[in-house]
């Protein structure tokens, strides 16, 4: 069945949160056989070890700028469309917000794509800190934070009405997001291969950066066919998660992509767990990582907003199309992350597995 034809089967609105759907099965899957954690793999940096959790985050990285570019070229997906591109990017959201969510992190032993994956295996500290990402997300957007993160976004700004494209500021030729990507690639095999890791989480590793590329590639032809605009976007988890919130509170609630995404993440993370059997409840160990995990999950509501993205929609979503704030607020996380990490986490027995 062609596109047409399923947009006249399904309507625009089911066809995008089928799509989202669909991307988000694939990203659950991979990422709960990959282990995919930007959390663990600064805080492994940060201890001067490039072990398995930086070999698992480069790959991904790299297989999203790998595909996303190599459609780009092949005029599957134009990143010019993307929203996250179309629209002024802010410096100051990309340094505050990335900073603040590198924290929130920390605090909370993962980033916000983690934390819906470990929710779908039942990990109840995880479902208690997504509601509070998710809520306080929300107030970013709409709510009562919604003008703070604006006065801070506003202070610092791209120019020319767009975000600025890596690819034209610096010259490169038009494979040069391509070729870059695949210099990581290898560099993360050669980590990959030092620290003994199986095909099998290399293949699910660069599964995650693959569902990323799906997602652009299946919301850009819909872009084009659709009767009404839709957003060129891919998987990201703070817009989507407020959007989420939102969607289950009214009384009139509209399809998209967003809204597709969100269960399909947990659906394919949970029935990845049930076919390997690592379906475990798990509970808040005390009253201090309680604590720590619901003002982590909140800095990283306000963070991911600010900063137009999280671990994942900035820190691999963003940065596959050369979006220049994504790349700064990736930077800004990774910053976050291990100061962190060094003030409160130094012992050995606090590095996640």
């Amino acid at each position: 069945m062609d596109l047409i034809a399923l947009l006249d089967r399904l309507g625009e609105g089911n066809t995008a949160a089928l799509f989202g759907l669909i991307a988000g099965v694939m990203f659950g899957v991979a990422a709960q056989r990959s282990r995919f954690c930007l959390r663990a793999a600064t805080v492994e940096f940060a201890r001067g070890r490039m072990g398995s959790s930086v070999a698992v985050w480069l790959l991904t990285f790299s297989t999203a700028l790998v595909w996303v570019q190599a459609a780009r070229l092949v005029g599957l997906m134009d990143s010019d469309e993307a929203r996250m591109m179309a629209v002024p990017g802010s410096w100051s959201g990309a340094i505050i917000g990335g900073l603040l969510f590198g924290v929130g992190m920390i605090l909370t032993r993962g980033c916000s794509g983690r934390l819906l994956v470990l929710a779908a295996t039942g990990n109840l500290r995880s479902i208690v800190s997504g509601l509070i990402f998710a809520v306080v997300a929300q107030m970013s957007l709409h709510g009562m934070l919604a003008p703070l993160r604006n006065a801070l976004a506003g202070m610092w700004v791209t120019s020319g009405g767009r975000n600025l494209d890596l690819l034209v500021a610096l010259g490169l030729p038009s494979w040069g997001g391509l070729a870059t990507g695949g210099a990581i690639a290898a560099l993360a095999l050669v980590l990959a291969r030092a620290n003994r890791i199986g095909p099998s989480r290399l293949v699910f590793a660069s599964g995650v950066g693959f569902s990323v590329a799906v997602g652009w590639v299946l919301t850009y032809a819909l872009a084009q066919v659709s009767f009404d605009p839709v957003q060129v976007n891919s998987i990201t988890f703070t817009g989507p998660s407020a959007n989420m919130l939102m969607f289950v509170l009214d009384s009139n609630p509209l399809l998209r992509f967003d809204i597709g995404l969100i269960p399909g993440v947990f659906l394919g993370a949970f029935f990845a767990a049930l076919v390997t059997r690592e379906l475990k409840f798990q509970a808040f160990s005390g009253v201090t990582p309680m604590r720590r995990s619901m003002i982590g999950a909140a800095l990283m509501g306000f963070g991911g907003m600010l900063a137009g993205g999280c671990a994942i929609g900035a820190g691999v979503t963003g940065t596959s199309i050369l979006v220049g704030t994504a790349w700064l607020a990736l930077f800004s996380m990774w910053i976050g992350a291990m100061a962190t990490d060094f003030l409160l986490d130094r012992s050995p027995e606090a590095l996640p597995v």
